[in-house]
């Protein structure tokens, strides 16, 4: 058990090591963290590196986690996309985080593939290409040809993935506790809620069946389309640690430069690929989370484009596409007040006596690129300004949307790199009337009146029991209720008043009426005036009481 307390001791100082070498000295000096950093000699190290300040943190950073491999590259993905605890400039440095590792050897490609499809590569294959045409940190991609002759690319995990990214996420829990005990300013932050996500989005990743399924339900989506092609999978091929797809035969958005197209085609290009994603998110509500250039094919055929790496999708439901195209309608309409309701309907929480404030400030940033074409626009401004507005905001943002923030904003740099001139609101307007026409057809009418209809039945159904429920918790006293007035001393006495009056008014009418019926129906008795002395005296107190309520009231200015 020492051992493994041992190494982990061991990681950690390495970690600390290469951060106080890429400037991060003074941050191990403000939180007492220099124990971390073994030996006398790290004294000099870490005065020196702390020189070097804060100006450049997010480079340094982003140079820390390239040299401390690819688990902590892939933790600098997720982080650059959580505006909520990271400043801007920082994400605007994590953005640009890429897997770029060497490939394995052959050998351990063909043990993988037997070990999870039971039989060799010779024989699975007609012809396996031993050299990669991709590596990343969790696998690589080959060439190959299947039996009937059909080109396939088969990604195969590395031997020692998984253990490795156990490894790491345990010593991101070790360092998410030291976070949490040491670290006072990162407080507002859940590290280990931070790590959980990781490691939930890590292990997704290394089950290539999940990813199999994501890529047959775009291939689904997308098989009426002409300009999109998704490849199908070969689900004989493909186990936890080995995934076969169709071979797409074209290049890499990221070398189109390579490319003799003209303006007008990159043009082209830049609407497809725009067009694409608008689908996905408000069509489909599956979106393809890693949109970078060399996931995006630019097919032979032309006018079509192909789509690869499938490991991260979001999914948006029916009442978060709803909710977004209605924040997307407004949008293109210029319609900046009705923005703060469409967010805070998605769930972006924001204080509430700031709203006019975060009106205001979507007002300007909105205004100030609105119409603007790209080539007019410096997109990691408008990134930073963005997440510069939820940091300063405080504003939380749903973890669902998370990865469609990131897949929006590199389908903006691939937008950029494209057709600089392209104004994505020449597509943007379009689509949001067709999106707006198709909001009020009688089918969609239809479908969303009888899915509320079904919500409400669902309600009306649970009432009973619902109101057993709590009429239970009021009889066991588990319900509490209190409240706080103002005035009601007042309204209390007034309303006494009320109730003393009227209690002297039943008692004059009932005197009046008592003593007119004892003066018609007595007959003996003493005699007043010809009238029965008892019931004189009622006609007396009762005119003495109703001239006093009289009186009374119209003191009061109330008659």
């Amino acid at each position: 058990m020492a051992q493994p307390a041992q190494r982990s001791l061991s990681r950690l100082s390495e970690i600390a090591q290469v951060m106080v070498r890429h400037g991060f000295g003074y941050w191990f000096e403000a939180h007492k963290l220099t124990d971390l950093l073994p030996g006398r000699s790290a004294e000099a190290r870490l005065a020196a590196a702390s020189e070097s300040g804060t100006s450049t943190r997010g480079q340094h950073l982003r140079e820390v986690f390239e040299e401390l491999g690819p688990t902590f590259v892939k933790f600098g993905q997720l982080l650059s996309t959580r505006p909520d605890i990271v400043p801007p400039d920082i994400i605007a440095e994590l953005r640009p985080l890429q897997d770029d590792v060497r490939p394995f050897g052959f050998d351990e490609v063909q043990r993988v593939i037997e070990e999870d499809l039971g039989n060799t590569v010779a024989r699975l294959f007609l012809d396996f290409d031993e050299e990669p045409v991709a590596a990343a940190s969790i696998g690589q991609v080959h060439r190959a040809t299947l039996p009937n002759g059909r080109p396939v690319a088969v990604k195969v995990q590395r031997p020692d993935a998984g253990r490795q990214i156990d490894a790491d996420v345990q010593l991101m829990y070790q360092a998410a506790r030291l976070v949490k005990e040491r670290v006072r300013s990162l407080d507002f932050i859940d590290a280990r809620g931070l790590v959980d996500e990781f490691a939930r989005q890590l292990r997704q990743e290394l089950d290539y069946r999940l990813e199999a399924r994501n890529a047959q339900t775009f291939h689904r989506n997308f098989a009426g389309d002409r300009t999109v092609h998704v490849p199908r999978v070969y689900w004989q091929y493909t186990r936890a640690r080995v995934l076969t797809l169709e071979w797409l035969q074209g290049t890499q958005l990221a070398d189109v430069d390579t490319l003799p197209l003209s303006l007008e085609e990159r043009r082209e290009l830049a609407y497809l690929v725009t067009e694409c994603w608008m689908t996905m998110i408000f069509r489909h509500g599956f979106v393809h989370g890693d949109p970078h250039p060399a996931n995006i094919l630019i097919l032979e055929e032309a006018g079509t484009i192909g789509l690869v790496d499938f490991g991260a999708a979001a999914k948006i439901t029916d009442d978060d596409m709803s909710k977004l195209t209605g924040l997307f309608i407004d949008a293109a309409a210029e319609n900046v007040d009705a923005l703060p309701k469409r967010l805070a309907d998605l769930g972006v929480r924001y204080p509430k006596e700031r709203e006019e404030e975060f009106q205001a400030e979507l007002r300007e940033i909105y205004y100030r690129y609105y119409g603007a074409s790209l080539a007019e626009i410096d997109p990691i401004q408008v990134i930073r300004e963005a997440f510069q507005l939820i940091y300063t905001m405080n504003l939380q943002l749903p973890t669902r949307f998370l990865l469609l923030d990131r897949a929006i904003a590199t389908l903006g740099s691939v937008g950029i790199e494209l057709y600089p001139d392209f104004n994505v609101f020449e597509v943007a307007r379009p689509y949001a009337r067709g999106l707006m026409m198709e909001r009020f057809t009688p089918e969609r009418i239809a479908r969303r009146a009888r899915r509320d209809a079904l919500r409400y039945a669902h309600v009306f159904r649970e009432a009973p029991f619902q109101w057993y429920d709590f009429m239970e918790q009021v009889r066991d006293g588990q319900i509490e209720v209190g409240f706080v007035h103002k005035g009601l001393d007042d309204f209390l006495e007034q309303t006494q008043k009320v109730f003393n009056r009227l209690v002297i008014a039943l008692i004059v009418a009932g005197g009046l009426i008592g003593s007119s019926l004892i003066g018609v129906f007595s007959t003996s008795g003493p005699q007043l005036l010809g009238i029965n002395a008892l019931s004189v005296i009622g006609f007396v107190l009762s005119t003495i009481l109703a001239v006093w309520l009289f009186w009374s009231i119209f003191r009061s200015g109330r008659l």
